[in-house]
């Protein structure tokens, strides 16, 4: 039996699958996720997952994240570079494609269904309008999908590292800020997994509020203090505005990227907040923060309340869109 192998490659993780027409995309042969920087290299780690298997692979779609240069692909916050040549003589698949993550995510929604999203603006959609993704996760990706007359067709785009536009004297101190530890200062280095930590720091190297000494030492044994923070931000037992702050300022200067992105796209099909982060924020952005950025754009802020906006629930969207685009070619 002819398989498919579908791929969602990030920094943070990796989750690969095997699928079958006889299954569809509902019901993979196989499924892992592996933990990215474990592994000196991508094909590695798919050695590791195909000998678990030992299945013959057709075909192979790999959703990365990171730019897709022709038939290799760099990962933007790791040192993998994916190469189809070697993959495929590694695997013996005979068709490989490789897609920018965004890209695969924004193939993985005209898939999804009513559970997989929590609606935070219910707007005014258009049938078969634009549709755009911002994505926080370890990095902030960002796409978009046009339709074509019979289907939805995907962008992939690397607007998260535009340049970070201050709105406020608060923001331009944080750009200032960041501008003594970066070259460049994108959206990037402030919504997104990394850029946390970044606006946790301004905020208490610059006074604004003190850091707890439990915190202190909590954040001194992990190496992850995004999830500390967020996690602490949202903890409704124990009081830290540091972390309430941190977190709070990073849902309005998403809100404000994503006006943005509206206002260049007009998605009046909806726009859809993906990555890891938004799904566990859910009731940071509906509180107001959020809409109220994504708004505030002067005299077109009529025309972005009519923009649909729902976050995707489904944590595997960006594997099941890479997989719906290997059914497809298969098909074909």
């Amino acid at each position: 039996m002819k398989l498919l192998m579908a791929g969602d490659v990030g920094a943070t993780k990796t989750s690969l699958a095997l699928y079958s027409k006889v299954r569809g995309l509902r019901d993979p042969i196989a499924r892992s996720t592996f933990p990215s920087a474990s592994y000196e290299t991508f094909e590695d780690l798919t050695n590791e997952f195909l000998a678990q298997s030992d299945a013959r692979v057709a075909c192979m779609v790999l959703g990365v994240a990171g730019p897709v240069e022709g038939g290799t692909a760099r990962i933007t916050n790791l040192t993998w570079v994916i190469d189809t040549d070697l993959l495929s003589s590694i695997s013996g698949a005979g068709r490989i494609h490789l897609l920018n993550d965004l890209e695969a995510v924004a193939l993985g929604i005209p898939l999804l269904g009513e559970a997989d999203l929590y609606v935070l603006n219910k707007g005014q959609p258009s049938e078969h309008g634009p549709m755009a993704i911002i994505a926080p996760g370890t990095g902030l990706g960002e796409a978009y999908l046009t339709w074509d007359g019979s289907r939805y067709r995907a962008h992939a785009s690397e607007g998260g590292h535009s340049d970070f536009a201050p709105r406020d004297l608060k923001e331009m101190a944080l750009l200032e800020y960041l501008l003594g530890r970066y070259e460049h200062v994108s959206y990037e280095r402030i919504c997104s997994g990394s850029g946390i930590p970044n606006i946790y720091a301004f905020l208490k190297d610059k006074g604004y509020h003190k850091e707890p000494a439990w915190l202190a030492e909590e954040l001194s044994k992990t190496s992850d203090p995004t999830v500390v923070i967020r996690e602490t931000a949202q903890d409704s037992q124990r009081t830290c505005d540091l972390c309430r702050e941190t977190l709070k300022m990073f849902v309005s200067i998403l809100g404000a990227e994503t006006g943005n992105l509206a206002l260049k796209l007009l998605p009046t099909g909806g726009i859809y907040l993906g990555g890891g982060i938004s799904p566990r924020i859910i009731e940071m952005l509906e509180n107001g923060m959020f809409l109220n950025a994504f708004l505030s754009k002067g005299r077109l802020s009529r025309i972005l309340n009519r923009i649909p906006i729902s976050v995707i629930l489904n944590t595997d969207i960006g594997l099941l869109g890479a997989a719906g685009f290997g059914m497809d070619i298969m098909n074909t």
